[in-house]
């Protein structure tokens, strides 16, 4: 029973290998693409976590406990990042001590052994982005899966992760002491008009039920950060032209669940990894968004796809939960 267990993951890095031998990739690449098995009754059951990798402290491991208490209730399937995975400054190499500090030593819980789907932060471009990226660091840790922009497929949902902090102006603009590794993304505008057109042929081919988008950024946002412009001006109209259900992002340190009246998408934050903003102020919405949940805390969130339903719970550092929400295909959405 224990080799047949760990088949689909074994499954997911044997494709995942393939991909990285056989092919290199480049801003005019084809996006990468995994597979990811769902149930046997076709569902899918996953966490998210953001803004997370501070060697256990900002109560990281306590919220790393109720994942793994969380997860094995769900039986889920893997989990994703949202980004600034290794602070303050990503990691400084492959050898860095961090990624075992502050990933493997960490999420220890049997439900957390899965693959970690995970995209870049601003945080984690200020170290040696190839060392993150790197399949190397596998050797380290089976579970750990990093690239700048991906699609994973689990049958009934697609999943398009991008690369959100070479959009942001101001790491470029006004990086102030903070030094960016930029190779692999310049020259910038090509870099970036090749993503957006990468983003929009694969949503655009995708034949899934579902679509989820994850960057590390906010499109929208009540948080600290507020709205991410370069974000709604060139991503968003991809994101509502092919009609997608989520985007998901972390960087603001809270946990957060927006709508809109301007389309069907859900804005969900889930960047309550280790430590939260608390205390800090509020952003007012624009007037068609709608608050639906705002926590200025740690945490993290929880996703269920079947062929009729996504539903999305968010949980507090002590595992309660604090909302939920689902929707339905034949609806526009149900909130509860």
């Amino acid at each position: 029973m224990a080799a047949l267990k760990h088949k689909p993951v074994n499954l997911i890095f044997y494709v995942y290998n393939l991909i990285i031998i056989f092919s290199t990739h480049s801003s005019t690449a084809e996006l990468r693409r995994l597979l990811q098995p769902a149930k046997p009754d076709g569902t899918v059951s996953f966490l998210v976590i953001g803004d997370w990798g501070r060697r256990g402290s900002y109560n990281q491991s306590q919220v790393a406990l109720q994942m793994g208490e969380i997860g094995e209730k769900l039986d889920i399937d893997f989990v994703i990042s949202t980004g600034d995975n290794f602070y303050d400054n990503g990691l400084a190499s492959l050898h860095d001590p961090l990624f075992q500090d502050s990933f493997s030593s960490i999420y220890t819980t049997p439900s957390l052994q899965k693959p970690w789907y995970s995209v870049l932060g601003n945080h984690d471009y200020r170290g040696d982005v190839r060392a993150q990226l790197s399949p190397m660091l596998r050797a380290l840790d089976n579970r750990w899966v990093c690239m700048r922009s991906f699609i994973v497929n689990a049958e009934i949902v697609d999943f398009l992760f991008v690369d959100t902090t070479p959009f942001v102006d101001k790491y470029f603009i006004q990086p102030n002491k903070h030094v960016y590794d930029w190779s692999g993304v310049l020259p910038r505008q090509t870099y970036l008009n090749n993503l957006l057109k990468e983003v929009d042929v694969a949503l655009r081919e995708s034949v899934a039920k579902w679509k989820i988008v994850i960057g590390h950024h906010t499109i929208k946002s009540a948080g600290h950060h507020g709205n991410t412009i370069e974000l709604e001006k060139h991503l968003l109209p991809i994101l509502q032209a092919n009609e997608v259900d989520l985007y998901v992002n972390g960087h603001d340190h809270c946990l957060e669940h927006i709508s809109s009246v301007d389309s069907n998408i859900q804005f969900m934050t889930s960047g309550g990894g280790s430590k939260a903003w608390k205390g800090g102020d509020v952003n007012y919405l624009e007037p068609q968004d709608q608050m639906k949940f705002y926590y200025d805390g740690q945490g993290f969130m929880s996703v269920h796809v079947s062929e009729a339903e996504l539903r999305v719970v968010f949980y507090d550092v002590f595992g309660h939960v604090l909302h939920h929400w689902k929707t339905y295909k034949e609806a526009l959405y149900f909130a509860s």
